[in-house]
């Protein structure tokens, strides 16, 4: 089944779970990829979160496969800053593999952050932010 933003804004975050540790990691993204956060996951605010940070804070990501790097773009301008290191690895959430994006030795404002990500459909993304090992938010990407 393919999932849109809109469906995965209206997910529990049992849901999202469920959904990431059934997908497959898919192939490296190429391009850039538009960002949506997924906040307070099932609550009336996940939408409300999303457009506010899409507007001010995170747009997504300009993925570079072949160079295994991305950059992410930010802040209302679309700036493409904060680095990562791309590369499949087992998930922090299952053990299966994930894509990683890991700015631990990229990023000195991010270098605890690590995300991971799954295929849900061709040129869809869904992922998973951590903090030094601590869960923190979900995130779409649509390539």
């Amino acid at each position: 089944m393919a999932y849109d933003v809109d469906q995965l804004l209206r997910m529990s975050q049992a849901e999202l779970d469920a959904l990431f540790s059934s997908l497959e990691a898919g192939p490296i993204p190429d391009g850039e990829g538009d960002g949506t956060a997924i906040i307070a996951p099932g609550t009336v605010f996940t939408r409300e979160i999303a457009a506010f940070v899409n507007h001010f804070a995170w747009q997504g990501k300009v993925f570079d496969a072949k160079a295994g790097l991305l950059k992410n773009r930010i802040l209302p301008f679309g700036l493409n800053a904060i680095v990562a290191r791309v590369y499949k690895q087992a998930s922090w959430l299952d053990g299966k593999e994930c894509i990683v994006l890991d700015y631990s030795e990229t990023s000195m404002v991010a270098h605890w952050v690590r995300d991971e990500i799954r295929l849900i459909s061709p040129g869809s993304y869904l992922g998973i932010v951590y903090w030094d090992k601590t869960r923190l938010i979900d995130f779409a990407l649509r390539f």
